[in-house]
């Protein structure tokens, strides 16, 4: 896993925000700000859903503050359109970038977990992709990471991965 101070690797992807496909890029998002790229393991599951809620909550605070969030996740596109623009979750206020195969994940260093033969989300749907690690970072300006923090290594929530990621871009 990188840590901070790494180059974060920039990358481009399909995203999705509120309901609607683009390409996301992580170098045109540094050139506004920081930007906060958060991955977590799949739509439409329960610490997911919290995280994705708490980060649209926070969006305008973010804001304020300079900061893209945007988050990565091994769901296709298809899966993101229908959470990105969901009012229960992201409600349209951010991104989700679609990371189907894990390359992106990869440039980070983290390892995607495969996905358990019957596990379905809380629509009922069959999950049929791997999972990445709820892992934050937070990007200056610069491309260079100020901060990571995994559930996994850090044993925080997901809502704590918010809270700390939005305390972080407050006070650069």
């Amino acid at each position: 896993m990188l840590k901070k101070g790494d180059a974060a690797p920039v990358f481009t992807a399909k995203a999705s925000l509120a309901g609607n496909e683009f390409n996301f890029s992580l170098k045109k998002s540094l050139a506004k700000g920081p930007v906060v790229v958060y991955f977590y393991p799949s739509a439409y599951t329960g610490g997911c859903d919290a995280e994705a809620h708490s980060f649209a909550e926070m969006k305008d605070k973010f804001t304020a503050a300079g900061a893209t969030i945007i988050g990565v996740s091994g769901d296709d596109i298809k899966r993101l359109n229908t959470f990105s623009a969901d009012p229960d979750y992201c409600a349209g206020k951010f991104a989700v970038a679609s990371d189907s195969e894990g390359k992106i994940a990869a440039t980070y260093g983290l390892t995607i977990n495969p996905s358990k033969l019957g596990m379905k989300d809380i629509r009922g749907i069959e999950l049929n992709h791997g999972f990445i690690p709820r892992t934050t970072y937070v990007i200056g300006k610069n491309g260079k990471i100020i901060a990571v923090f995994s559930s996994e290594t850090d044993h925080i929530s997901p809502i704590e991965h918010v809270e700390k990621s939005l305390a972080i871009v407050k006070a650069l």
